[in-house]
């Protein structure tokens, strides 16, 4: 590849939200500003965040999210075929349920080459500087995963072959179109890999009547198909999350149950993975990333808390990691974004940035 992405110092996207930014949408909500001046709001304090990654010394930028409410519904929101709706209840997370939305598929999917996220991208690629722009969508086997055969309108898709069709091809071309709109470096945000690595929530899929196995197949083999054009100048990671909500999580346990088929087969560039607690499991399901070009991006640092962690301890890690892949295939990164939704992880922004500068710093040390 002839640029660096993923960087040896890189993130998983969202930051905490501003106060401007709740105000605003608040006062939006209540009808008190209208979409102007929300927008503007937001691009104050994107061109804020923006500064500020560069200035702790990161050489990618995100929008930070500022924009969404979730880091997946907003995407999906907009897409043709599918509608978000109040849900009766809301994602059980460790101890706290999120509100309640859900998403469901009323008619044939396709992206819409109108998609909001191709404008919010504009602005982040006009202000990033010397930085690279890196854009974060969910990744398709969420919209499938989430609510599965339930949600998805039997009238339209009798078969969810066609589904898993129309979905690849969906992704297909929202690549292409985040593309033509000058991004090279893309994430997809997966919480499916995690659940599919996680005994409980194995046994609740087994009992909506899906397979784990058969499932990691299915979506292993949409992602191939929605990479299949891709260009060799964007770069594709595959950020896979257990979950985080307000410091919380779903899903534990190491990747061995889904690494051959994850790591093995899908054709992403690099791999964002949780691994900063024992949750996490071992290294050894690095094994399966082959060796070239894909990278492994280990998120040793954690978003959940403020507490810093002791340098050495995560350079020890990763030398633990580079028993299974090369050091040369190897970055570093905190493990989630530290707000998936606009609620925020519980950790202030001056704890969010001192683990960037830590993340920064021991990448300068280590590569």
């Amino acid at each position: 590849m002839s640029h660096t992405t993923p960087f040896r110092a890189d993130t998983v996207g969202s930051f905490l939200r501003p106060a401007t930014i709740k105000q605003a949408r608040e006062q939006f909500a209540r009808g008190e500003i209208g979409a102007a001046a929300l927008r503007e709001a937001e691009d104050q304090a994107i061109r804020q965040v923006v500064e500020q990654q560069r200035a702790n010394g990161l050489q990618v930028v995100t929008d930070g999210e500022f924009r969404r409410a979730w880091w997946h519904f907003d995407f999906f929101g907009a897409l043709n075929g599918v509608e978000l709706f109040e849900a009766e209840q809301g994602i059980q997370f460790n101890g706290v349920q999120t509100k309640a939305h859900g998403v469901k598929v009323t008619g044939k999917v396709s992206f819409n080459p109108a998609h909001p996220m191709l404008e919010h991208f504009h602005f982040l690629q006009s202000i990033a500087g010397n930085a690279v722009a890196k854009m974060t969508i969910p990744s398709p086997s969420v919209l499938h995963f989430r609510g599965g055969r339930k949600v998805i309108d039997a009238t339209v898709y009798p078969d969810l072959q066609a589904y898993f069709a129309d979905l690849a091809q969906t992704y297909k071309e929202a690549i292409a179109a985040f593309y033509a709109a000058g991004c090279r470096y893309l994430q997809l945000d997966d919480t499916v890999w995690a659940y599919l690595c996680s005994a409980e929530q194995q046994q609740q899929i087994r009992e909506r009547g899906d397979d784990p196995q058969a499932l990691a197949r299915i979506y292993a083999q949409v992602l191939n198909s929605a990479l299949e054009d891709k260009p060799a100048d964007l770069t594709v990671g595959l950020h896979v999350c257990r979950g985080n909500f307000r410091s919380t999580w779903i899903s534990e346990g190491g990747y061995e149950p889904v690494a051959e088929i994850l790591f093995g087969t899908v054709n992403v560039d690099a791999f964002f993975l949780e691994y900063d607690n024992e949750r996490s499991g071992g290294f050894e399901p690095l094994r399966f990333i082959k060796p070239g070009h894909q990278k492994a991006v280990l998120g040793l640092i954690t978003t959940k808390t403020g507490a810093l962690e002791d340098p050495q301890q995560v350079k020890a890690r990763l030398q633990e990691a580079s028993h299974y892949i090369s050091l040369d295939q190897l970055c570093l990164s905190p493990q989630c974004g530290f707000a998936s939704t606009e609620e925020g992880n519980s950790l202030s922004e001056a704890d969010q940035w001192q683990k960037i500068r830590l993340v920064v710093e021991i990448a300068k040390q280590v590569w």
